[in-house]
């Protein structure tokens, strides 16, 4: 399975004289970038951690990033008491960051749902996504019916992401009201559900029918969020293990 394609990032600012030195900055720009869309929003602490660099070294390549608009600077969300201090700077991925990562023709998807709208009704447009989401939910179902209920969270996010979903597992939440968040970092179709939500709402059906029980949608990356993210409840998970399953990669539908 190949990995989330590598992102071309510009070397406008580069010497041609510099050769490999600029080769090398390039290739760790395009780490720091990939790291980001297999993650989400991150800190420089956090992507220094991940990547084995150094806070400066990291905030270096986020300058060039910032500079070609394919990250922005937020600021970090924080839930329950806030400790003192300003809170820390997350980046993220730009529209124009997460468009190099998308082999998708975007427009043609676009302008085709317009059509089969227009020609047909917003009934059709629902009904095309809705069975989009059944071939992977069938492809999947074998799968998660074999596990108990508990598992099928962690399983489900194993599964996108071998679809490229880059998908992991969060808790959430403190009883009666615990859960686990199902966190997609990447979502290849993020340009076409911005105008198409019913991508995205089949897609939440169909994670309810492959749990076995009601989740809900939080956020989502076509609505401009980080991460799109579904909150599965404490009856579908695991109780007690007080981890997350974080699992990373795949290739883009």
């Amino acid at each position: 399975m190949e990995s989330v394609p590598t992102p071309i990032v510009s070397t406008v600012s580069a010497s041609p004289s510099a050769g490999d030195a600029s080769d090398v900055h390039v290739g760790t720009r395009n780490r720091v970038a990939r790291s980001i869309l297999a993650n989400g929003p991150s800190t420089a602490v956090d992507l220094g951690k991940r990547l084995k660099m150094t806070p400066a070294g990291v905030r270096r390549h986020l300058d060039a990033l910032l500079a070609e608009d394919l990250v922005e600077a937020r600021q970090q969300r924080t839930y329950g008491q806030r400790g003192r201090g300003r809170p820390a700077k997350v980046f993220a991925l730009t529209d124009r960051g997460r468009g190099v990562f998308y082999q998708a023709y975007d427009q043609l998807a676009v302008d085709a749902l317009k059509f089969l709208a227009d020609s047909a009704g917003s009934a059709a447009v629902e009904a095309f996504a809705r069975k989009r989401v059944a071939e992977l939910a069938d492809r999947f179902r074998e799968r998660m019916d074999s596990v108990p209920a508990e598992e099928r969270p962690a399983l489900l996010a194993k599964l996108l992401t071998e679809d490229g979903y880059a998908a992991g597992l969060r808790q959430s939440g403190n009883a009666p009201a615990a859960g686990e968040q199902l966190c997609q970092h990447h979502c290849p179709v993020a340009h076409v559900a911005e105008q198409f939500p019913q991508l995205c709402e089949a897609e939440t059906e169909a994670f309810a029918e492959l749990l076995g029980t009601h989740v809900q949608r939080l956020a989502t990356i076509a609505h401009g969020d980080g991460v799109c993210t579904t909150f599965i409840p404490m009856t579908a998970t695991a109780t007690g293990t007080g981890k997350s399953t974080e699992v990373s990669g795949g290739n883009a539908l």
